[in-house]
């Protein structure tokens, strides 16, 4: 794996079934970055052509992720050898509990090569208690968060409140009904939060309501002001709320062009208009300077 942090190609990735090879281009060409996805979104039957798909995709390497199954499904090994025999080096791992199982799951399989690239998908209540050590390992470079599969694993029957329902003070971004109820809005913050603590990054969760453009705008813009580097979508309508929401404002835009311009000439911290400026400032300009791209 390379020592460069990962950084998303821009603030909209959106996911694809890998067993509709027709979508892949116009997926990648609507989003920031595009997920072929070997797991919910594929049919289980079309899993072995899925896999073919994968390794036949023509989309660029940098842009595309591949979210193979979970670590301990019977689909696993063939998912990652599909991905090893692909150009594509970058995969979503589904319901990561621990670093241990993890990378233990890799112990008996050929070499990886070495820019092999892990998102962790935290979305269950073992992996949410277990979130510093899959931060910590070597192979994860980003986390991203499931609200509806951890509702449903600690018993929950609805990941937000209704229309109906009259949140708990801060239960939903900018006020929007419908918000996060308190374990999915606890998670969503400790998921940033040991992302930050690792120096990777913290991918925020679908909008499961693809009809609801002004609530994915309102979580997006949440989710750019907080720290994450990216939103998820399931539709391509949403990508235009969630590209409108990180899209910086032209001082953020100023600022992040000077930090990077100034960090090429300074090998440590540097003064930039009285704010010493070092590697998590660095950071947040990079983050910064990826969305105007």
């Amino acid at each position: 794996m390379s020592n460069t942090p990962w950084l998303p190609k821009g603030p909209a990735l959106l996911f694809a079934p890998a067993d509709r090879p027709e979508r892949f281009s116009k997926a990648a060409e609507r989003s920031d970055m595009v997920i072929l996805d070997l797991e919910d979104g594929c049919r289980a039957e079309n899993r072995a052509e899925a896999r073919q798909n994968v390794i036949n995709a023509d989309l660029d390497p940098e842009r595309t992720i591949v979210r193979i199954n979970a670590v301990d499904s019977s689909d696993f090994a063939a998912d990652i050898a599909a991905v090893v025999d692909s150009p594509l080096r970058t995969v979503m791992v589904p319901k990561v509990e621990s670093a241990v199982s993890f990378t233990d799951a890799y112990s008996n399989r050929p070499a990886l090569p070495a820019d092999f690239r892990a998102i962790a998908l935290i979305e269950t209540p073992r992996g949410v208690v277990n979130l510093a050590e899959i931060a910590a390992d070597p192979q994860v470079v980003a986390l991203f968060w499931g609200a509806e599969d951890l509702t449903a694993a600690v018993g929950g029957t609805s990941s937000r409140y209704g229309a109906d329902e009259v949140p708990t003070p801060g239960g939903g971004p900018s006020g929007h009904p419908g918000g996060y109820r308190e374990v999915p809005r606890l998670t969503r913050a400790m998921v940033l939060m040991h992302a930050a603590a690792a120096g990777i990054v913290a991918l925020d969760s679908i909008h499961a309501d693809t009809k609801d453009i002004e609530g994915t705008r309102a979580e997006a813009v949440d989710a750019a002001a907080s720290g994450f580097a990216a939103t998820v979508s399931i539709h391509p309508g949403l990508v235009p709320a969630i590209r409108e929401a990180y899209a910086p404002t032209e001082e953020q835009a100023t600022w992040a062009r000077r930090v990077i311009e100034g960090a090429a000439e300074n090998s440590g911290a540097f003064a930039l208009d009285g704010q010493m400026i070092d590697a998590p400032l660095l950071r947040q300009a990079e983050v910064i300077a990826a969305r105007i791209r």
